[in-house]
C-alpha cells in the first residue's frame, strides 16, 4: 500500500513538473518563432466572437482534447500573441470540440495514447533545438519540445492514478455510488473531483459511458441517463483544473484566461442544474435521440446529452464573452509588484485620417516612455537594493516595451503608405526614431539589470563614494527622464531644454566618475570585480541620456525631420560636455 501511495506522488509530481516546465518552454518558443506573424493569424482567426468559437470547436476535435487546446490558449495568451478579448469565444468552441471525444467512444471505443505521439515531437524539437540552422528552426524546436513534455507530464499525472481508469477498478470505484441516485449535485462534486484528478474530461466521460454500458448504474436505461448527465456536467467543470495548472506561472492575461475558462463551465451547470433536478434535460434528451435508451445506445445517448448542454451552454455565452471579460478582470487582480501589461491602442480605421492617426501614436510613444522609464527604475531599484525579484520585473517590463516598438511602428509605416500633408509626412520619421531611441533606453535598463545579477552573484558592493556617486547619476537620469515624458505630453520646448541641461550633467558625471572609480581601484579601496561593475553602470546611464537626447531634440526641433542634425542644439550641448569639470 505504501509502495502504491509513493508510485502515485512520484509520478503526480514529476508529471506535474514536466507539465509547468513544458508549458514554459512551448509560451517562450511561441513568442520567439511565432512573434507578430502568428499574432496576426490569431486576429484573423479570432477577429470576431463567432468566428473564434468555430476556431476552438475545430481544433479541440482535431486534437481531441479541450485540455491540450485550453493550455495552448494559455501559452499563446502567455506569449503575448492572444488577447483575453479573443481567448474567451475560442474556449467556448473547446467545450463543444470537446464533444467529438465521447462520440468516437460510443462508435468506435477509441483510445488516444498521448505519448505514442509526444514522444516523437520530442524527439524533433530537441534536434530542431541543438542542430537548427537558423533562429527560426531553433525556436520552432523549443516549441515542440515544450508541447510533447507537456503532453508526457500531462500523461504522468494521469498514470499516477491509473488505477482508478482501467474498467475493473472503476467499476470497484464507482460501483457504491448508486446511491446518488437523485443527489444530483452531489454527483457533480464527485464528477468534478474525478476529472481533477485525471486531468481529462473526455477521459471521465468515457468512464461514465463504460460504466452504464455494463451496468454499474443500473438496468433502468432512462434511470441510468438521468444518473449520468450530473457526471457529464461535473466533468466539464472539472476539466478546467488543467488551465489553472497551466496559468500558475503564467502571466495575469493567462491567469484571467484559465478564470474565464473555469467562470463559463460553473456558471453553465448552475444554470442548467434546476433543469436536472426537475428531469426536463433527461427528456429533452430523449426527445432529440432518434431511438430508444438501451444497452446498445446509452452511451449515444450519453453524447448527446454532452453534446447538447456544451453547444447551449456555448450558444448562450457568446454574446456576452464581454461580459465575461469584465467580471474575470475585476475579480482576477494583479499579483504584487507584477507587471501590467496594457494593450497598444492603435485604432486602424483612422490610418484614413493622418492627423488623427498620429495623434494617436503620439498618445501611445508617451505610454511607451512611461513604460521605458519604469523599466529603468526597476533596473536601478534592482541594483541598490540587490533585490532579483526587481531585475526580473525589469525584462518583464522591456518585452512590454518590445511590444510598443512593434504596434507602433508598425501602424506608423502603415500610415506611411497613405496620401499624406506635408506635416504628417515630415513628422513620421522623427516619431520612428523616438520609438527606436525608447526601446533603446529599455535595453540598457535590461544591460543594467544584468550588472545588477551579476554584482548578486558575486556579492559584489560599492565603496561608500562609489554608492554617492552612482546615485547621483542615477538621480540626474530620472529627472531627464520626467523632463522627455512632460515635454512629450506637453509639447514643452522648456522640459525638453531641461533634459538637454541634465544630459550636459551625466556626460560630465560619467567622465569625472569613471576617472575617481579607477583611482579607487588603483588605491586598493575597490575591488577590479566591482570596479567594471561600476563603470558599466554609469556607461549604461550615459547612454540612455544620449537616446532621451535625441528625443529632446527632436521635440526643440518641432518633430520635424529637417531640423534634425542641424547641429545647432546638440553641437552647443556636446561642446559643453567636452569639459569633464
Amino acid at each position: 500500500m505504501f509502495a502504491t501511495v509513493m508510485t502515485m506522488l512520484c509520478y503526480a509530481i514529476g508529471g506535474l513538473g514536466l507539465f509547468l516546465y513544458g508549458m514554459g518552454q512551448m509560451s517562450h518558443g511561441l513568442k520567439k518563432a511565432a512573434g507578430q506573424k502568428m499574432k496576426q493569424l490569431m486576429e484573423s482567426m479570432t477577429r470576431t466572437p463567432l468566428l473564434g468559437f468555430a476556431t476552438g470547436t475545430m481544433v479541440t476535435s482535431l486534437v481531441q482534447s479541450s485540455s491540450a487546446t485550453t493550455v495552448m490558449i494559455i501559452g499563446l495568451v502567455n506569449a503575448g500573441l492572444m488577447t483575453l478579448k479573443q481567448a474567451i469565444p475560442v474556449i467556448f468552441g473547446t467545450n463543444v470540440g470537446t464533444t467529438a471525444t465521447a462520440w468516437i467512444v460510443s462508435l468506435t471505443g477509441f483510445k488516444f495514447n498521448i505519448v505514442l505521439y509526444a514522444m516523437p515531437v520530442i524527439g524533433a524539437g530537441f534536434l530542431l533545438d541543438i542542430a537548427g540552422r537558423s533562429r527560426k528552426a531553433r525556436n520552432l524546436g523549443q516549441v515542440l519540445l515544450g508541447f510533447g513534455i507537456l503532453f508526457v507530464g500531462l500523461y504522468f499525472m494521469k498514470l499516477a492514478f491509473t488505477d482508478l481508469r482501467g474498467d475493473q477498478a472503476a467499476e470497484d470505484v464507482w460501483g457504491w455510488l448508486a446511491f446518488l441516485k437523485g443527489r444530483v449535485l452531489l454527483a457533480v462534486i464527485v464528477s468534478t473531483l474525478m476529472t481533477m484528478v485525471l486531468q481529462s474530461s473526455s477521459a471521465s466521460i468515457a468512464i461514465i459511458q463504460i460504466l452504464a454500458l455494463n451496468g454499474a448504474f443500473g438496468e433502468d436505461w432512462n434511470a441510468v441517463l438521468a444518473m449520468s448527465i450530473p457526471f457529464v456536467l461535473g466533468g466539464n467543470i472539472g476539466t478546467t483544473i488543467t488551465a489553472q495548472i497551466a496559468s500558475l506561472r503564467a502571466n495575469l492575461g493567462s491567469r484571467r484566461t484559465a478564470w474565464a475558462h473555469t467562470t463559463f463551465n460553473v456558471v453553465g451547470v448552475a444554470l442548467v442544474l434546476p433543469l436536472i433536478y426537475t428531469g426536463l434535460f433527461a427528456t429533452i434528451v430523449l426527445w432529440i435521440a432518434p431511438w430508444e435508451v438501451s444497452a446498445g445506445t446509452i452511451m449515444l445517448t450519453i453524447a448527446i446529452a454532452h453534446t447538447l448542454f456544451n453547444v447551449v451552454n456555448s450558444l448562450l455565452f457568446l454574446p456576452f464573452a464581454g461580459v465575461l471579460e469584465k467580471i474575470v478582470i475585476s475579480l482576477i487582480k494583479p499579483r504584487r509588484g507584477e507587471v501590467v501589461e496594457r494593450a497598444v491602442v492603435l485604432e486602424k480605421h483612422l490610418l484614413s485620417t493622418p492627423t488623427l492617426a498620429l495623434q494617436q501614436a503620439k498618445r501611445e510613444i508617451i505610454r511607451m516612455a512611461e513604460e521605458a522609464m519604469k523599466a529603468v527604475k526597476c533596473a536601478c531599484q534592482g541594483l541598490s537594493q540587490g533585490n532579483i525579484k526587481l531585475i526580473d520585473r525589469t525584462r518583464q517590463v522591456e518585452d512590454v516595451v518590445d511590444e510598443y516598438q512593434i504596434e507602433i511602428t508598425t501602424y506608423l509605416v502603415e500610415l506611411s503608405q497613405r496620401q499624406l500633408s506635408e506635416d504628417v509626412s515630415v513628422e513620421l520619421p522623427v516619431l520612428l526614431h523616438m520609438v527606436n531611441d525608447l526601446e533603446r533606453v529599455s535595453d540598457h535598463a535590461v544591460n543594467i539589470a544584468e550588472i545588477a545579477e551579476r554584482g548578486i552573484e558575486q556579492k559584489l558592493s560599492f565603496t561608500e563614494d562609489a554608492v554617492t556617486d552612482s546615485g547621483a547619476m542615477i538621480q540626474e537620469m530620472y529627472d531627464m527622464f520626467e523632463n522627455i515624458i512632460a515635454a512629450l505630453e506637453k509639447n514643452s520646448i522648456q522640459a525638453a531644454h531641461a533634459a538637454l541641461t541634465s544630459e550636459n550633467k551625466l556626460n560630465r558625471m560619467q567622465v569625472r566618475f569613471r576617472r575617481s572609480h579607477v583611482q579607487r581601484m588603483t588605491d586598493g579601496a575597490c575591488s577590479a570585480r566591482s570596479g567594471l561593475i561600476f563603470i558599466d553602470l554609469v556607461d549604461n546611464i550615459e547612454k540612455i541620456g544620449d537616446h532621451l537626447t535625441n528625443i529632446a531634440q527632436s521635440i526643440i526641433g518641432g518633430i520635424q525631420w529637417e531640423s534634425l542634425g542641424t547641429g545647432t542644439l546638440s553641437g552647443e550641448y556636446e561642446a559643453q560636455t567636452d569639459d569633464p569639470e
